[in-house]
């Protein structure tokens, strides 16, 4: 006589959190697809349309940021991609520490990462000055009024 195997034996960690698995599940896929759109878009302009490599400088990231279409381009690219390594990095622990502790400590440190990341991360992009008092105009964007 056999004993029915449950989906609790096969995964003694898993949450059972009402849909929130579905809905990080669901938030992978498309935020992979919506990063790979905007990162590809976003290696286009700096790399391919302009002048290469070489010529990414506090200027050109100046110039780009001067624009709020291009500040809300690389914001959305940055909570998207820490987003999704975030999830990615939680799916993991889950699947391979067996202790719960160990689980819980783990993941509240890569949350607690992330929202460093975040906050550092928005903080640059939204508070960054283009023509900071002080600089040569040899380093600043053409649009910034001579020192």
């Amino acid at each position: 006589m056999s004993v029915p195997v449950t989906t609790q034996d096969l995964a003694p960690h898993a949450s059972t959190g009402g849909n929130f698995e579905k809905y990080a599940w669901i938030f992978m896929r498309l935020s992979g697809v919506a990063l790979l759109v905007l990162v590809i878009v976003h290696v286009y302009v700096n790399l391919v349309a302009g002048d290469g490599v070489h010529k990414v400088d506090f200027a050109f990231v100046a110039g780009k940021w001067a624009s709020p279409f291009w500040q809300l381009w690389d914001f959305a690219i940055l909570w998207l991609a820490v987003l999704h390594g975030t999830n990615g990095v939680r799916v993991i622990i889950a699947d391979y520490s067996s202790r719960a502790v160990v689980r819980f400590w783990l993941t509240m440190l890569i949350c607690s990462a992330a929202v460093l990341m975040l906050i550092a991360g928005t903080f640059t992009i939204f508070t960054f000055d283009p023509c900071p008092a002080g600089s040569t105009s040899g380093h600043l964007p053409s649009f910034c009024p001579a020192p």
